[in-house]
């Protein structure tokens, strides 16, 4: 069976399809007991001409993933390879996910519906392709917060029930099972280079540059930049400039994604795959989400140090491209790239007028030197602080920006936040009573207040991507 989507401006366009004979395996999606719907993103459906399907119909495309008209007949299972921790591993590729479709949305990008617990694929090992509904429950969560923060984010798009018991070693055991959908802008990774590299396969590899650079058109390399025109170039210029971005927006929003492993980097820029992720409750450098990152190589403080280096494993597997040299030049540029965006995107939060690099960036210092000795989480201090409000100590001069605190938000009595505490009381009234009213009503207080904030500001010369 074929769903053809009710709503006319659906666009369907599985552009992966040449690439995949050396890019993906076909799979089937798991036969799940049942499927009970939980959470259909309307917002998210509408920019793609799927807000119109019945619940039925949305059940039978992101339960049982029966075709969409005109997309891929099959899903497919991405293969790369990754360092995770820092150990490069070969052993990777979709092992309880697939690519379902792909299509654009009104501005002509394209996205891919991406799966978390479709089942078990060739990548699965000794897992079971599963996902707990707690997990889908927190990636609804870390999405919708990190949308409104600015962040570019994959999107939650479905979350379904699934009727299966789970054995989890870090959650009470059995538990309840879920199938989840994510609609992202690409579902290319650094390790997807890095997999065609180690097996020499570099015309594989070329084509992939070609579809990344024509698909995720983004900033180009300076006029000055050494081989600027070079495509594998224009890509590392391109990937950089949007990874300092995210690294700097996840240092403003105080999050930590906790596994910043070069398979969950997507050179699209944009932040997906959260596990043991956390909000900051303090500004602390320090602070780690996972328990199994012992060494603290993913702490909040590290994160842009660990996109960097994700970064250099790109250029290094561009080089069956290209020399190294203007490879080096794009990857270099991260340093100053991240502090303009940091500057950029914190104004933004604060809500104040940019006074220039320096002065932005000695604003940061005055800051995070408050954070530290007030104990505040940065949630709560750029809410107190928001168009300046309250004086930081040792600040230099800004102004607030025309409307900073033109929406009812500001003058809510506190901000939004997103600590473990408050997710587990979300949780707890969907395990107790399968309530999820809190939730829903979460969500719905995350997006006001991303209203509140507004767009975050784009780099200078962004084209999109």
């Amino acid at each position: 069976m074929t769903l053809d989507p009710q709503d006319t401006t659906y666009r369907p366009d599985p552009a992966i399809t040449p690439l995949s004979p050396w890019l993906s395996d076909p799979v089937n999606a798991a036969p799940f007991p049942e499927t009970v719907l939980r959470f259909r993103n309307d917002r998210a459906a509408a920019d793609v001409g799927l807000a119109g399907l019945s619940d039925t119909e949305w059940l039978a495309c992101f339960g049982r993933f029966q075709p969409l008209a005109g997309n891929l007949p099959q899903p497919l299972a991405l293969r790369y390879h990754g360092h995770q921790f820092r150990h490069y591993n070969q052993d990777l590729g979709d092992g309880r996910g697939f690519l379902y479709a792909q299509l654009r949305d009104g501005a002509g990008r394209l996205l891919d519906f991406g799966t978390k617990g479709s089942g078990q694929t060739p990548w699965s090992r000794a897992g079971d392709g599963r996902l707990t509904l707690k997990g889908a429950v927190r990636e609804i969560l870390a999405t919708e917060m990190l949308g409104a923060q600015g962040v570019n984010t994959s999107r939650t798009f479905s979350a379904i029930e699934t009727g299966e018991d789970l054995m989890r070693g870090d959650e009470p055991s059995p538990t309840r099972s879920a199938v989840m959908v994510r609609l992202s802008h690409g579902h290319i990774r650094i390790g997807t280079f890095q997999r065609l590299a180690a097996l020499g396969l570099t015309d594989e590899m070329a084509q992939l540059v070609d579809y990344v650079l024509t698909q995720f058109p983004g900033p180009d390399a300076p006029a000055d930049a050494p081989e600027g025109d070079v495509p594998a170039v224009r890509l590392l210029h391109q990937v950089v400039a949007r990874m300092a971005d995210l690294a700097a927006s996840y240092m403003i929003a105080g999050f930590v994604h906790g596994v910043l492993n070069s398979d969950n980097m997507n050179v699209s820029g944009e932040s997906f795959d959260y596990g043991p992720w956390r909000w900051l409750p303090k500004w602390d450098p320090g602070f780690t989400a996972a328990y199994f990152d012992h060494q603290g190589l993913y702490a909040f403080g590290r994160q842009p140090e660990a996109i960097h280096w994700n970064c250099g494993q790109l250029a290094v597997s561009l080089r069956v491209l290209c020399e190294a040299p203007p490879l080096i030049a794009a990857l270099e540029r991260f340093p100053e790239l991240y502090r303009a965006a940091m500057a950029r995107r914190w104004c933004w939060r604060l809500g104040v007028v940019p006074q220039g690099l320096e002065v932005d960036t000695a604003l940061i210092g005055a800051c995070e030197r408050a954070m530290l000795a007030s104990g505040e989480s940065p949630d709560s201090f750029f809410f107190a602080h928001r168009g300046l409000r309250q004086p930081i100590a040792e600040a230099p001069d800004h102004h607030p920006m025309a409307g900073a605190l033109d929406h009812a938000y500001w003058a809510d009595p506190a901000p939004q936040s997103l600590h473990i505490d408050e997710v587990e009381a979300l949780w707890a009234p969907i395990a107790a009573d399968d309530d999820w009213a809190p939730l829903m009503a979460k969500v719905a207080v995350l997006r006001r207040m991303g209203e509140a904030l507004g767009d975050a500001p784009e780099p200078a010369g962004h084209t999109g991507g």
